[in-house]
């Protein structure tokens, strides 16, 4: 339900239409616009029954919200979110690029990697610390170890840092190092490891599941911010259908459905998308044309060496060389790339 406020509602007003809906039982959520404001109120609206709100000072209307994501929804909040990240904006006019290897594998790499995608004009700097694979055998990551290299980067380059959590157990400490905590593809819909990043205060990049609907994907959303974090970056990084010429069916429809449902900003990953580098290039241009907030884009110096997702990671120059190529794109459609 939408509490609207008339346009002459005063603070007091507004506080008193929250603290009643609080007392009720309904979680609120207030949104201060530039004419009015509205207090999304999520709960059992048969309570509503017991007391009438329309007749409280400064209450215009009630309206229902129709759809099952509630917060996530355009229907509370029209106007799109922008994410801050340290003063990396990600939902702006400026297109967000994430880059880095897929896993780091050692300290010298890593911080080699970060500063040529940083001179490339990357703005956000990624790599896997957990890295639980399909294989019990493969390369599993540094974990702790990886996120002090991470940390080591970020003094180095200056860059922000976003990495995956898989593990409830691991929230707290991976929120003590990244400036993003990523939840991955399979991990979508692990409902108790989105309500624990949802009780941490760090943006969170949710990725589209193997499968998922985008209904599913923006319902993962909500249990995100059912828990109070509202600081959400979505992640299309393609779907797994009958196809097999790539590794995942990038799901370019995505995107403008997406912001025409949510509010949430919607950034694209072609490397896992393609499982291949000579189309990594192509699907980002695709996505910036389709209206995206930004790519996430594996890079790393040596990828036939590489532990992990050699075949789909970019070498830093090919990177660079892209990075000019996709600002033409995003002038084309009134964007610009850091």
């Amino acid at each position: 339900m939408i509490v609207v406020m008339s346009r002459n509602a005063t603070k007091q007003e507004i506080d008193n239409v929250e603290n009643k809906l609080q007392e009720l039982g309904f979680k609120t959520h207030p949104i201060f616009g530039e004419v009015k404001t509205v207090i999304g109120a999520i709960g059992d609206k048969r309570i509503l029954n017991t007391v009438n709100i329309t007749t409280m000072p400064g209450v215009e209307s009630l309206v229902p919200i129709m759809k099952p994501y509630k917060l996530s929804g355009r229907e509370l909040k029209q106007t799109p979110s922008v994410i801050d990240i340290g003063g990396i904006t990600v939902g702006s006019r400026e297109l967000a690029v994430i880059a880095g290897p897929c896993a780091i594998e050692s300290e010298e790499s890593f911080i080699e990697t970060a500063l040529k995608v940083k001179e490339a004009g990357a703005s956000i700097l990624r790599g896997g610390a957990f890295k639980p694979r399909s294989s019990p055998y493969s390369f599993q990551g540094l974990q702790e170890d990886g996120l002090k290299i991470m940390a080591k980067a970020r003094e180095i380059t200056g860059m922000k840092i976003v990495t995956e959590v898989v593990d409830t157990r691991d929230v707290e400490l991976v929120a003590s190092y990244a400036d993003v905590i990523q939840i991955g593809a399979r991990n979508m819909q692990n409902f108790r490891l989105l309500h624990e990043v949802g009780l941490t205060s760090k943006p969170i990049l949710l990725k589209r599941g193997l499968a998922a609907t985008i209904e599913e994907w923006l319902m993962a959303a909500e249990y995100i911010m059912d828990a109070g974090n509202e600081n959400i970056i979505l992640c299309e990084r393609g779907i797994r259908t009958y196809e097999t010429s790539t590794r995942n069916t990038i799901d370019i429809s995505a995107i403008p459905v997406v912001k025409e449902l949510s509010h949430l900003p919607i950034i694209v990953d072609p490397s896992h998308a393609a499982g291949n580098w000579k189309y990594v290039g192509a699907l980002s241009k695709a996505a910036i044309a389709a209206g995206a907030d930004g790519l996430i884009i594996e890079v790393h110096i040596d990828p036939p060496n590489a532990l992990s997702d050699g075949p789909q990671s970019l070498r830093p120059s090919k990177f660079k060389q892209l990075m000019e190529e996709f600002q033409l794109v995003a002038s084309a459609v009134g964007r610009s790339v850091r």
